[in-house]
Formats: C-alpha cells, structure tokens, sequence
C-alpha cells in the first residue's frame, strides 16, 4: 500500500474519530502515531510519541500563548470590560441602536487585549447584555451582536489563531499581528453598519438610548486609556523592534496585571485568573502536540505533494484553489473548533496556497477570518453557544437569527480582501 493511500485512510479515520466526539487533539495524535509507524516503522512511531510532546512544549516560540492568555484573564479580573462598555454607551447615546454599536466597539477594543474570542464573548455579554435587554431591545440583535462582536478577538491582534498560523507556517508573528490591524478594524467597521442597517429597516428591534452632552461623551473615553495603552506597547514595541513578540506577551500580561492590581484585584481573583490560564493553555498545548505527532505523518505520507499535483493537474486558477480551500473552511467551521481546525488544516492547505503562488501572509489573514466564520455559524458556533450560557433564557434559534446579518457581513469583508489584497498587506 503506498504512503499516501496509507494518508488518505488515516486522514478519513481521524475524521470518524472526531465525528464520533473524541477530542481533536487525540484524533490527531492517535491518526499521526498509526499513520507514521505503518509507513516508517513502530519503533520511530514510538520515539516520536516519546519525544514529540516534549520538544513541544519546550518550545520557546510558543510561550507567547500562555501570557496573552494571562493578559486577557487579567483585564477581565479588572473589570475592564464594564468600564469599557460605559465609555462607548455615552459616546453613542441618543441613537436608535447606539447600545449595540457600543456593545459591538467595546468587543472590538476589548479583543484587542484578551485575543479570545470566547472571552470576549462572555466578558462583554455578562456586562452589555442586560443593559441592552431593559432598554427594549430584541433578544435577537442583543445576542447576535455580542456573539458576532466575540469574533473580532480571533483577529485584532494580538490574536492566538494568527500566532498560531505563523508558528505553523514558520511565519512572523509580527508581520502577522500587524497585517491583522487593517482587516480586523474593518470588520468592526462592517459589524456596525451592519446594525445601523438592521435598526434601519426594523426600528422596533432597538430604542433610542439616552441622549449625552460632549463633556459626557469625552469623559466617557477615558475608559479607552487602559486598552489603547497596552495595545500600543504591544504592536508598537513589536513592530519598532523594541522587542519580540514573546517579550510583548509578557510586558502585555505584567502591564494588564498592574491595571487588574491598581483596580483592586484579590488574591481569590489572581489565583482564578492564573487556574484558567493555565486550564485554556493546557487545551491549546494539547491540540498542538496531536498537530505536531500529525506533521511527522503528514511530512512521510506526502499527502500534501499529492495534493499539489492532484490539484495542478487539473488546471485550476488560483481563484478556483482558494474558493475551494475557503469553502473547506466553511464546512469545517461548522462542526469544528476555530483552533483545531487551525492546527489540523493548516499543514495540508499551506502547501495548495504556496503553489497557487499567493502571499503567505495574505493567506493568513483569509484562513483566519473564514475560520473566524465558524465561531458563530450552526450548528456548532462555539460563541453562539457562549452566549447561550450567559443568557440561557434565549432560545438558541433566536441568537444564531441575530448573527445571520453578521455572516453575510463577513462575506463582505472576505470578497473585499480577495479584491483588494493590499488591505491587508499595506502596513507591512
């Protein structure tokens, strides 16, 4: 049996595997480990599962992922996001709908410290969404557009899904970080005049909040200070060269513990904070080591060459290859997680984009926001699933009908990118 016969076979029972609910990270492993050792030999296999966990783990370049993680625990701890949300509520009150555009900018400043989508979901719906509901608004947009809001954290660095792309794809972190400013602003700029549209067309799915004085409304920005500090000292150290990204990571976590610290954080809450640092971490690690024992497979059953031919010799456009590759994405998207489909395509795809001879960095950027689509579209939506946990009295149907809006905003942003490559390209 050839290698990559062995490859597609292991690929189709790894696939089982997680259909029938077992962990990402260990259908990885368990599809790499039979894969390699019936290809090479069992006793290799065997080393590689000895040793594979080890170096990973060891691994320097992947030390920024505990401390932005930590970083964003810590500005929760703070009760930054309430503050934020106040901030952004005076600056656009009075207009029909202006909660939920300050909802949605305070998800797209928040994500810009936490880099998780998840936990600005949650942070920033325990705070804006029962403020939203008793003033009128429908539980559709109210829901929908803190779950869409979430999705901005996986792309406004500094983002773990584009540090993980570019330690998969031998990347740098920073271009990557900096590359993502421009595409993530623009989806938050897409997200809100999504909702001035909506509000538009249905004025009865939110009110007019109440209206604020200019004093008030710059007052109300000094919520922006914390935030706008950090996330400066991150993306400007890194792209000053002042330093690398894993020294921003730890300057970002130190600098967001002193705020959490100054703003009366408790030893109760410190610990709370490092116990789910170290939890969300230990998933992510989990998931990388299956992807690493899933490379050394992947590198010996050369699925990813004959991928390549396959697909040069059917004389397809590059256009062709990326629509198809992004349609993968949105079935993925699905019924995956957002960073285990990272780790577990990214391997096989990077290899079609290289040859179909598009930027590396470019391709990031679009393999980040199609997967960033999955977060909220059925029937898995892990941050439509989110907010169902803070408001558990919505129907699920409601929730996934307020984000509809949004996806097709994102459609927007990915044929904008395609258009436009530079949009993407044009800081670095």
């Amino acid at each position: 049996m050839s290698a990559p016969l062995i490859g597609y076979l292991c690929v189709g029972g790894m696939l089982v595997l997680i259909a029938l609910r077992c962990p990402v990270a260990l259908a990885m492993a368990a599809a790499g480990f039979i894969g390699f050792a019936s290809i090479v030999a069992f006793d290799p296999a065997m080393s590689i599962l000895d040793s594979g966990p080890f170096e990973t783990l060891s691994n320097y370049s992947f030390s920024p992922i505990p401390m932005f993680i930590l970083m964003g625990v810590f500005a929760s701890k703070a009760r930054m996001s309430a503050e934020l949300f106040g901030g952004a509520k005076s600056l656009f009150g009075g207009w029909r709908g202006g909660m939920a555009l300050a909802a949605m900018s305070s998800c797209g400043v928040f994500s810009a410290i936490s880099g998780s989508s998840l936990a600005t979901a949650a942070s920033m719906a325990r705070v804006a969404l029962p403020e939203m509901k008793k003033n009128g608004y429908s539980d559709a947009l109210a829901t929908g557009t803190l779950a869409a809001g979430g999705t901005l954290g996986i792309m406004i660095p500094p983002s773990i899904a584009l540090l993980l792309y570019a330690l998969v794809t031998e990347q740098s972190v920073g271009d990557m970080f900096i590359a993502g400013i421009i595409p993530g602003l623009l989806g938050l700029f897409l997200y809100c005049c999504t909702i001035a549209l909506v509000v538009a067309f249905k004025p009865s799915l939110a009110q007019p909040g109440e209206a604020t004085s200019w004093r008030e409304k710059i007052v109300g920005l000094k919520g922006l200070i914390p935030f706008g500090s950090l996330f400066l000292l991150i993306i400007g150290g890194i792209y000053g060269g002042l330093f690398t990204p894993t020294e921003a990571a730890a300057i970002g976590a130190f600098g967001a513990f002193l705020v959490a610290l100054f703003r009366g954080m408790t030893f109760q809450q410190f610990g709370e904070a490092v116990e789910e640092t170290l939890m969300l971490s230990a998933m992510i690690f989990f998931m990388i080591i299956g992807a690493e024992i899933f490379g050394y497979f992947l590198s010996v059953s050369r699925i990813s060459f004959s991928l390549v031919e396959l697909v040069q010799g059917l004389n397809l456009t590059p256009t062709a290859v990326l629509l198809c590759i992004l349609l993968l994405y949105m079935v993925l998207g699905c019924v995956m997680d957002s960073i285990a489909m990272l780790l577990l395509t990214v391997p096989v795809v990077y290899p079609l984009a290289q040859a179909a001879g598009f930027d590396p960095v470019w391709f990031g950027i679009i393999t980040v926001i199609t997967v960033e689509m999955g977060l909220i579209t059925p029937p898995v939506g892990m941050n439509v699933f989110v907010i169902k946990s803070v408001a558990p009295e919505v129907p699920i149907s409601d929730i996934f009908r307020g984000v509809m809006p949004f996806i097709m905003s994102d459609i927007v942003r990915l044929a904008l990118l395609i258009l436009f490559p530079g949009l993407a390209l044009a800081l670095l």
